[in-house]
């Protein structure tokens, strides 16, 4: 997998992901463009037009991630409708796209995991990478993303992390921070708490699940383009989210769009309830190699109708700065990478 550290401002930072992830980028576009035709029967100047309205927002609320972008884009040789169009994919495809996942928050005595498998079709898997970002006077940054996504799965070395689940709700507000960029939000705070009210001052533009966790523990968001849900714990101090909505949400219907979603949450914490308390840390990722009720299960394949696979699962530990990554299906994986502050 490809790993790129970027650092100094929001520009260099961006015009480095751009160079080093060219060919990936090139990908990921093309990947997305018959992803909106197939899906919306959208030609990708259409999706241009639709990213370039989010433009002037992220000018006023967000200069800092579109400075970001530019310098994407100009790295990669395209235009910052592409990049931009990538990054506010959930909300151009008003819940089309089903990417999603299985994911976990466990605050043991002496440990804060928290993890998930990625699940999306397998097209998209050579086209993820690792970014570190170092900027001045925030924490820096590792996550695993899809090229030219400035925001998505990982952690920071203030040791606070963040997993996503796609909710396929209808509704979008282009005035709140897109789904991908509050991830990166997220991962630019130095506790939950800070993260928590970052994300709650301008509000998700889209339906989604962000599983965010520090040393303390974890929390689920829930969100709708219109409102937000908290999901707080168990008495294990465990939490577990796939597709669907836990919480209930007045005026938004959820779609459940995955009928395998309830099992799988419902199976990742049958797992960990058969984990010793001092076998954590050895046995968690094991919890995400179930092949119960294959192809659609924790440990997912694109196979028999089933439309995505698992890409990689992330293993953190908060309270000690690190996290194992996993390329490809937990029981096969392509690569095995350490994360560390």
């Amino acid at each position: 997998m490809l790993q790129i550290t970027c650092s100094g401002t929001p520009h260099q930072i961006g015009l480095k992901h751009g160079q080093e992830a060219k060919v990936q980028i090139a990908r990921c576009m093309e990947f997305y463009a018959g992803l909106f035709q197939e899906t919306a029967k959208m030609g990708w100047p259409k999706v241009q037009d639709l990213a370039m309205t989010f433009e002037p927002v992220m000018r006023r609320k967000w200069p800092a991630y579109l400075e970001e972008m530019n310098g994407v884009a100009e790295g990669a040789g395209v235009e910052l409708a592409d990049i931009i169009a990538i990054n506010v994919r959930t909300e151009i495809a008003f819940g089309l796209f089903s990417d999603g996942c299985t994911a976990l928050s466990w605050k043991t005595e002496h440990a804060s995991f928290l993890a998930q498998n990625w699940d999306w079709m397998e097209a998209q898997k050579e086209n993820l990478i690792i970014l570190t970002i170092q900027q001045q006077g925030k924490p820096t940054i590792k996550m695993v993303t899809e090229a030219g996504l400035i925001g998505k799965i990982g952690l920071n070395s203030a040791g606070v992390g963040v997993c996503l689940n796609a909710i396929k709700v209808k509704g979008m507000d282009p005035t709140r921070i897109p789904c991908h960029l509050g991830l990166r939000m997220v991962l630019e705070s130095n506790s939950r708490e800070e993260a928590i009210q970052k994300l709650e001052k301008y509000g998700v533009a889209s339906s989604c699940h962000m599983l965010v966790a520090d040393a303390t523990g974890g929390i689920g968001l829930e969100w709708s383009s219109i409102e937000l849900q908290k999901c707080g714990m168990n008495e294990s101090k465990q939490f577990f989210h796939s597709n669907h909505y836990l919480a209930k949400h007045p005026g938004v219907e959820d779609t459940n769009w995955l009928g395998d979603s309830n099992y799988r949450v419902t199976r990742i914490e049958e797992l960990c309830k058969a984990i010793a308390p001092e076998l954590v840390a050895q046995t968690v990722y094991g919890c995400f190699k179930d092949e119960t009720n294959y192809p659609a299960a924790i440990c997912r394949a694109q196979v028999d109708g089933c439309g995505s696979a698992t890409l990689f699962n992330i293993v953190m530990d908060l309270e000690a700065k690190r996290a194992t990554v996993t390329l490809g299906r937990p029981v096969a994986p392509d690569e095995v990478l350490e994360l560390a502050f």
